[in-house]
């Protein structure tokens, strides 16, 4: 089958590249603004594969979109790109605005027009796969509740507003047109190649560097952890496998307080890099909590599970110490990023105006 992949250079997107590609039997076109969280170096496994092919192209473009689609003769679309960090959407929101919403808007203008173009059980086997987040859900309380397909959209940050947005109008494209569609919303991913402003990679390297651990409040908000070469599986089965028009939440689960996560990495690096004196674990600093921040998230992944039959290979523990790993063995990847990209800073320090 031919991808194509929106966002392929980041996070996520460069996982389900390397899932896909290693189908030989597949083509994938990455398409990728190449913004700050972007990463070419992420795709040097398969850069030099005959059925990867990478366009600096920006989703907003519909015109080189739908030139793309024609030219690569695409099946599949998965829509990743997005700006996706809670804390830049307090400090920057028009971002997010434009490329999350305006530009799923282009990329599903472009693909309309593809797929009325297309005939036969090449229009059959056509998805759009839209792949959203469980924040749009919103917050859940500590002891009770978990998010489903059918649970009410309620975001709490400029991020996940703006991919509730792009969800809905997903929706709408496959019910007023006709487009065939597939969505899903995850939990937090976590793994090699992650940009290090997320926490699981900028305690990793904040440790390594002695520098504090920040923790948010109390450190008592509640995650679900997901592996993202786990997540890159369930993207591609739900692309390929997915019910037209159904949506499916993934997750690991794998719920953990903040501090909890924070706690087990310095344990880890504690036994596997041990500092001079002392434990990592001394290195944790509480810093003032993000404006607006959802207490738990907690997904039901029982859907997937049983109509497509994914579940996650890694626990959350094996999953982490793979992580931790990739880390210590692979600076070439995250040391040009330290030092030129982001350092570690705070970010998303905008407070609430006051009532």
């Amino acid at each position: 089958m031919n991808f194509l992949v929106t966002g392929g250079a980041g996070f996520i997107g460069s996982a389900v590249c390397r899932h896909i590609c290693s189908d030989l039997s597949n083509n994938v076109t990455n398409v990728d603004k190449l913004t700050y969280a972007g990463n070419l170096a992420s795709l040097r496994p398969i850069e030099n594969q005959h059925n990867y092919r990478f366009e600096q192209k920006d989703i907003c473009d519909d015109g080189s979109i739908l030139d793309i689609l024609r030219r690569d003769d695409i099946d599949v679309v998965m829509h990743l790109a997005a700006e996706s960090h809670v804390d830049r959407s307090i400090d920057g929101p028009e971002a997010f605005i434009e490329t999350n919403v305006i530009g799923t808007f282009r990329m599903l203008k472009a693909s309309l027009e593809y797929y009325r173009g297309l005939s036969g059980a090449k229009k059959e086997r056509f998805r759009f796969h839209h792949i959203s987040t469980d924040e749009v859900f919103g917050d859940l309380p500590f002891d009770s509740g978990i998010f489903t397909e059918e649970t009410p959209y309620a975001p709490s940050s400029p991020y996940s507003a703006s991919k509730a947005a792009s969800d809905h109008l997903v929706r709408a494209w496959h019910e007023t047109y006709g487009l065939p569609v597939v969505l899903s919303n995850c939990s937090n991913n976590y793994g090699p190649f992650h940009f290090p402003e997320k926490l699981i990679p900028l305690v990793i390297l904040n440790a390594l560097d002695e520098k504090p651990l920040p923790i948010y409040g109390k450190g008592e908000n509640v995650r679900d952890w997901l592996y993202v070469e786990d997540h890159a599986r369930a993207l591609a089965t739900i692309a390929t496998k997915g019910v037209n028009g159904e949506s499916y939440n993934v997750g690991g689960n794998s719920e953990r307080t903040n501090l909890s996560v924070v706690q087990t990495i310095c344990d880890i690096l504690d036994r596997k890099r041990p500092r001079k004196k002392g434990s990592y674990s001394d290195l944790i600093t509480y810093v003032t909590d993000r404006p607006g921040h959802d207490r738990r998230y907690a997904i039901d992944a029982s859907k997937i599970k049983r109509e497509l039959g994914w579940t996650p290979q890694e626990s959350f523990e094996t999953g982490l110490a793979r992580t931790i790993d990739w880390y210590l063995a692979n600076e070439w990847w995250w040391g040009p990023i330290r030092r030129e990209k982001y350092s570690g800073q705070r970010l998303g320090e905008a407070q609430k105006a006051a009532e």
